[in-house]
């Protein structure tokens, strides 16, 4: 399953990029399910990050690994691909896009996820889409310009 969603922040592409830092890490934590940050080594390949998802009275933890970072004369990206994620996830690759859009920039997430029964990840469709569509108001502030 493949979700993207894009928002337009008032920044330069490299400087909203650049900005792609534990700090921006902690801000686009959602409210639910609470995250504690074990490791944040950043965004170049080989790079670690990872979290313990409390939830309520259980927790899970979530290992992602960078394994990919470019940078061009009109985008840059890295990409997250998940080493051990939640049930029911089985994959999760996602790609954290910048994009030139005049003197602004686009910021996109463009995430794949399955969780091994297309029904699932069917289910799962609109919590992804309120999760990570709660980070556009944090985008908008962060790099409101």
């Amino acid at each position: 399953m493949q979700l993207h969603l894009r928002t337009q922040v008032k920044q330069d592409y490299l400087s909203v990029f650049n900005a792609f830092d534990e700090s921006l890490f902690r801000k686009l934590s959602p409210p639910y399910p609470r995250l504690r940050l074990l490791r944040f080594d950043g965004s170049y390949p080989g790079d670690v990050v990872e979290v313990e998802l409390l939830a309520g009275f259980k927790s899970f933890r979530w290992t992602s690994l960078i394994t990919e970072r470019a940078v061009t004369a009109s985008e840059a990206y890295f990409v997250d691909e998940g080493l051990e994620v939640p049930t029911p996830l089985r994959h999760w690759r996602h790609k954290h896009l910048v994009t030139k859009n005049g003197n602004s920039a686009i910021i996109h997430d463009i995430i794949e996820y399955r969780t091994g029964s297309k029904a699932l990840d069917w289910l799962l469709y609109p919590l992804m889409l309120l999760q990570f569509g709660s980070r556009k108001p944090v985008y908008k502030r962060a790099f409101s310009g």
